[in-house]
């Protein structure tokens, strides 16, 4: 997955990150169309993303004991994003997290169609413990909430 080009914006209580991805031949069907089981890939490609510009990297998040399981995905299809098109995939946090955080994505084609959205819940464990925990406190002043 390639990620060329990324925006940041601030608004009040919603934080949403852009990222930009090629659609590649492995991503497609037979009928030349990105296959569904890939837009909860470019999710992610997006979360991680959200959280680098947000100043911390899952692998910091990992070293300080901290992991992000996801418990719960949703994805609804509108349009079909096609090989070689550039897609953009924003991802939006609306709320602070607490035991769980919840991301919303709109995926969007280059002439600015809807072409998915869905939203994925992550829970926080301890790493060590496995435990659920709540969101740490040094996290949520890195990601400003």
């Amino acid at each position: 997955l390639t990620r060329p080009h990324s925006l940041i914006c601030k608004s009040f209580t919603m934080i949403s990150f852009e990222t930009k991805i090629r659609v590649e031949y492995h991503h497609t069907d037979q009928m030349g169309i990105v296959h569904h089981s890939n837009y909860v890939k470019f999710f992610e490609v997006a979360r991680t993303e959200w959280l680098r510009a947000m100043g911390i990297t899952y692998a910091e998040m990992e070293r300080r004991g901290v992991m992000m399981p996801i418990v719960d995905v949703a994805v609804k299809y509108r349009n079909p994003a096609l090989y070689d098109e550039l897609i953009s995939v924003t991802a939006f946090v609306d709320e602070a997290p607490m035991a769980r955080m919840t991301f919303r994505y709109e995926v969007r084609g280059e002439d600015g169609r809807e072409i998915a959205t869905g939203s994925t819940t992550l829970g926080f464990i301890d790493s060590q413990t496995r435990r659920p925990q709540r969101a740490p406190q040094w996290l949520l002043e890195v990601i400003k909430f």
